[in-house]
């Protein structure tokens, strides 16, 4: 029998991250820890090599980041000829393809030349999307800082400003949150792609082509589009329960993993909470709790990683069809690792399908058809 979505189906191991009991850890610690004390240069370690590091590999790390961090002219020249209207998850996706042609180690499969692949694609990923965001404003790209962290830089790039500590240590906090989730739909597209022995940038375009969908990493998107037509926490209840009378779904909710709530949203509704009150905006807060209540208690589905994230992002100033952009530059991360450890013990990944067409049938000659 076939499992629908491959639900259920264990179709590799991996040291990587795991959810087990409703828990996730990445390399055996608890998300809770990594979201309270850890810096997402040291998560980024962490996946990489399966420990924490130590101060002077942390510190090499940031400043391999940092050096990395600048985009080839030609690829700033592609997003400047981007057409108006595209997604940002689009020109993403190209881009990154994109990078790979610039890449002397682009077709060096060794595991050496792959952590430094890994490196750059992590260093340039946020500088790609801060410089388009930037171009498709009519405004100049802002060049990364060597001395911020990734977060920092981001927001940096973005807007043109040093970003406060407040909203450096959110998206901090966020993308460490977002950094790996076991085999979910683009770290596995991802591990599918590089099985052929494809090079890593082909790997990173795949999942990046995965987390564009609104099943996955798109969601944020559409829960702040539905804040935004909600627009008061007034009329919250009445918008919830005329969806869900249309058999409407409420993205950000519920988990094809997680049956108990999603160990992650917990840390983004604090920082939602937070940040909403502290911009004079509570009632994207406000509105996502009745919605969370409301959704909990008729559907017996709790928010996943998306639903507050949302109001986190908003809060930050960031765009709504940046929001899965964002979500890249965390996964990032998990990819690269994902990628790495697929090379290290490599199959082809080829799984078979349960026929359910028809049997026995023939060919008709054209005139009798």
């Amino acid at each position: 029998m076939s499992a629908k979505g491959l639900e259920g189906i264990v179709a590799t191991q991996s040291s990587i991250s795991s959810i087990i009991d409703g828990v996730l850890t990445y390399a055996g610690i608890n998300i809770d820890e990594l979201a309270e004390n850890a810096s997402f240069e040291e998560v980024v370690y962490l996946l990489w090599h399966g420990r924490l590091p130590k101060a002077d590999e942390l510190a090499q790390l940031k400043k391999d980041l940092a050096e990395n961090a600048t985009i080839p002219e030609d690829v700033i020249a592609l997003l400047k000829a981007s057409p108006e209207g595209n997604h940002p998850m689009s020109v993403l996706r190209t881009a990154i393809s994109a990078l790979a042609l610039y890449d002397p180690e682009a077709q060096d499969m060794t595991r050496e030349a792959n952590l430094r692949k890994a490196t750059r694609l992590q260093a340039k990923v946020a500088t790609v999307i801060a410089a388009y965001h930037r171009l498709r404003q009519g405004k100049e790209i802002v060049a990364p800082r060597p001395d911020f962290c990734l977060a920092q830089n981001f927001l940096y790039m973005l807007n043109g400003e040093e970003p406060n500590q407040i909203a450096i240590d959110a998206l901090d906090t966020a993308l460490v949150l977002h950094a790996d989730h076991e085999l979910n739909a683009s770290t596995f597209a991802a591990r599918v792609t590089v099985a052929t022995l494809s090079d890593i940038y082909s790997g990173i375009t795949s999942a990046i082509g995965a987390l564009k969908g609104p099943l996955h990493g798109g969601a944020n998107e559409a829960v702040m589009a539905m804040l935004e037509d909600i627009k008061d926490p007034e009329q919250a209840e009445s918008y919830v329960r005329e969806k869900l009378a249309q058999k409407v779904k409420i993205m950000g909710f519920g988990h094809r993993v997680y049956k108990d709530g999603d160990p992650r949203a917990k840390h983004l509704r604090k920082m939602s909470e937070k940040l909403t009150g502290i911009t004079g905006q509570p009632q994207w807060y406000e509105m996502s709790v009745k919605i969370d209540e409301l959704v909990t208690s008729e559907k017996g589905l709790k928010p996943n990683v998306d639903f507050y994230s949302a109001s986190v992002y908003h809060s930050l100033g960031i765009p709504r069809d940046l929001f899965t952009p964002i979500f890249a530059i965390s996964r990032m991360a998990g990819w690269t690792a994902h990628i790495l450890e697929q090379y290290e013990n490599n199959r082809l990944i080829r799984p078979r399908a349960e026929y359910v067409g028809p049997v026995n049938a023939h060919y008709v000659p054209l005139d009798e058809r």
